[in-house]
């Protein structure tokens, strides 16, 4: 497929620069491990057809950050998923080496972590979001049950704040099952976010920056998927859901989705790429869910799907987040010495 104009004037300064030393980080300590490496194989096997040359590192090896200096990237590639590489801890301490790396920054990577947070960041800008509270071990042993079914109704979405992936998400739909489900919920995580369950179409909108903070916002893409919802398998297990790029939704629905996720983009400071979930109500407004500030690289990964239906090869997108990432590396490094 040609790419089209858009994203050929957008994409084109990448084009002109040289291929690049490049670390690339997948795998990590926590519960998207193998998401992680599933996604660095793909972004290695599209560097590499680019030119590059791409050595892998794991942050759960013992010696990983001597191995990393000893190398001495240019840049490096982080393909982490979850809390090893989308908290910000990755990020800071990378930037105490002084090395550029893709995607968000520390702050970004952080609010857009935190489920909680970043929904206070979303209503402050306007943007429709479920209501919401938050549940730790405490609130269970005060009785939470019924304040939580008289302020969000059932049924209602039960996830931890800071995981990804869908990791540990349920959906409670009586009132019988929902301590049960929090209970189990707590089990494995400190600290709970209780969300609305909006009825509508699954989509999802990814943003790519540019040189000087411009912006693309890519096809919406439409998730069906064969599961009660979008949950891990159905992310990541071939034929796990269906896809439709562009979402089967009026023109100026999508635009508000695009819009949307631009404006999560900014009032987080993300860099690099992102992309925002959205749940659209039938009367077309987006209500959004999250922004992943790295997401998935994989074969059924939808950031990648969104740039193919513009045209956009996975080596050429990856290259831009390269190139842009050594550009705020160098404005970060020159702000500093200031």
């Amino acid at each position: 497929m040609p790419i089209e104009p858009a994203a050929a004037a957008f994409f084109e300064s990448s084009l002109a620069n040289p291929c690049r030393r490049i670390a690339l980080l997948a795998g990590g300590r926590f519960s998207e491990r193998e998401v992680s490496l599933a996604s660095g194989s793909s972004a290695h096997a599209a560097l590499d057809a680019y030119g590059h040359t791409v050595r892998d590192f794991d942050p759960a090896a013992a010696d990983f950050a001597q191995q990393l200096k000893d190398w001495a990237p240019e840049v490096v590639f982080i393909a982490l998923h979850g809390r090893d590489g989308e908290n910000g801890g990755i990020q800071g301490f990378l930037e105490t080496l002084g090395l550029a790396y893709t995607g968000s920054g520390v702050l970004a990577s952080a609010l857009a972590m935190d489920k909680e947070k970043s929904k206070l960041f979303y209503q402050h800008i306007g943007l429709s979001t479920p209501a919401s509270c938050t549940v730790t071990n405490d609130q269970m042993l005060q009785g939470c049950e019924q304040q939580i079914i008289s302020t969000l109704g059932l049924p209602c979405v039960i996830k931890p704040v800071d995981e990804g992936s869908s990791v540990n998400v349920a959906i409670v739909r009586d009132e019988p099952g929902l301590r049960p489900a929090l209970s189990h919920a707590l089990s494995l995580n400190s600290r709970l976010l209780v969300e609305k369950y909006i009825i509508g179409t699954e989509v999802t909108a990814s943003v790519v920056s540019g040189y000087d903070d411009a912006l693309l916002a890519l096809p919406v893409i439409e998730i069906v998927p064969t599961a009660e919802f979008y949950d891990y398998r159905s992310k990541y297990a071939q034929g796990g859901s269906e896809h439709f790029c562009p979402a089967r939704l009026p023109a100026v629905v999508l635009e508000r989705c695009q819009e949307a996720a631009k404006q999560a983009h900014r009032v987080l400071g993300c860099s690099g790429a992102s992309r925002s979930d959205f749940i659209v109500s039938p009367d077309g407004t987006p209500w959004i869910i999250e922004t992943n500030t790295i997401p998935g690289m994989t074969q059924t990964s939808l950031l990648p799907q969104a740039a193919e239906h513009m045209g956009i090869s996975a080596d050429l997108l990856y290259t831009h987040l390269v190139e842009t990432a050594i550009q705020k590396n160098n404005r970060r490094q020159k702000n500093n010495d200031f």
